[in-house]
């Protein structure tokens, strides 16, 4: 029996309220090929606009509707233009995530055949701690991580805890067998002991009970080099928060583009597609925005949902989609991003396209 998801979807601002209907539309597209259902797709206020019309970027109802929807896709914020005091504090992605606690950001890096990638071979995952860690809006239960004693002095402290560390542990692991059986720990704890070293010692703990996992780690430092010399060599990295975002950066770059560096923040009960690149306002609204991470992250979302509902036609309809992306790029249709001249819009034409050639 076929179901119907309910996906809320958030446009965001900058250059989400282009890239994520083509997303949408890719995905309406996949699973029509697939022989499922079409989503029902439920549009809530977030960001900028969500200020003018509710007061606030992250309003109440959204949270509500979010609560009981199967998932939803999130479009970039640019919560640095916000009027205070909207502009400190919690951007909507961390409201969100501290919210849900939305405890595991997977963001893979893989390159597209055809692309411009610096190694043609990278095909990785970084495995991001998404709710402690060193970053001040995610460390703390209420205020942030953040202070000022006196004008001239600001201090931050990070948090590492091992049940965090553990459930994001057995997420890369997990992640690690249905992949090439290899787990990288990035750590700093040459010189952050006590912190990474705590994350580091709980992941080789958690290690022990995935004997077919090869276990390796580096200091962050040293990773950065490694991956820009040998990407791939490696398949999944775990890591703490912001370690995890400077380095999925970094490894979308190579992929490609950060343009094609997808994510997902999940916990057992929810799931939230959001590329991992930012708003981009400088191009906002000119059509050069390219949509390929948003929609690789609606795939991931798709491929979270099968997997809790045990539901194999939405893998047939996120592989559909996939290959229609790669096709697309294969065929020399791309965003000026991958130096090309194609349009957010024409690109996800070209997408649907592939999907449905009637």
């Amino acid at each position: 029996m076929t179901t119907t998801y309910r996906l809320g979807l958030l446009l965001g601002d900058g250059i989400g309220p282009e890239i994520v209907p083509v997303a949408a539309r890719a995905l309406d597209a996949g699973l029509r090929a697939a022989g499922a259902p079409a989503v029902d797709w439920i549009e809530l206020p977030l960001g900028r606009e969500a200020i003018d019309t509710h007061g606030r970027p992250v309003p109440e109802e959204t949270l509500e509707t979010l609560k009981d929807v199967d998932g939803w896709l999130l479009g970039p914020h640019d919560s640095v233009s916000y009027p205070a005091p909207f502009n400190a504090g919690l951007n909507p992605s961390g409201t969100i995530r501290k919210h849900f606690d939305l405890f595991a950001n997977i963001r893979p890096a893989k390159a597209i055949a055809g692309s411009s990638s610096l190694n043609q071979a990278t095909d990785l995952v970084i495995v991001r701690e998404n709710t402690e860690g060193f970053y001040a809006d995610r460390n703390t239960f209420a205020g942030t991580g953040e202070m000022m004693p006196t004008p001239d002095v600001a201090i931050m402290h990070g948090i590492i805890t091992r049940a965090a560390t553990e459930r994001i542990a057995h997420e890369a692991f997990r992640l690690a067998m249905t992949r090439d059986k290899h787990v990288t720990i990035v750590h700093k704890a040459n010189v952050l002991q006590l912190t990474t070293g705590l994350f580091r010692d709980v992941c080789r703990e958690i290690a022990a009970q995935y004997p077919e996992v090869r276990l390796d780690d580096f200091h962050i430092d040293a990773a950065t080099v490694h991956l820009l010399r040998r990407a791939q060599e490696f398949d999944v990295i775990v890591t703490e928060n912001m370690f995890g975002d400077i380095l999925s950066d970094l490894t979308g770059e190579i992929a490609g583009s950060l343009g094609i560096a997808p994510s997902i923040n999940s916990s057992d009960q929810h799931a939230m597609a959001q590329a991992s690149h930012g708003s981009a306002p400088d191009i906002a609204g000119q059509g050069k925005a390219n949509p390929i991470a948003m929609i690789l992250s609606s795939t991931m979302l798709l491929r979270w949902l099968a997997g809790k509902h045990d539901d194999p036609t939405l893998l047939q309809a996120a592989d559909f989609v996939d290959d229609a992306v790669n096709r697309t790029v294969a065929a020399g249709t791309v965003t000026p991003d991958m130096g090309g001249t194609a349009t957010t819009t024409s690109f996800g034409d070209a997408v649907v396209s592939a999907l449905d050639p009637s």
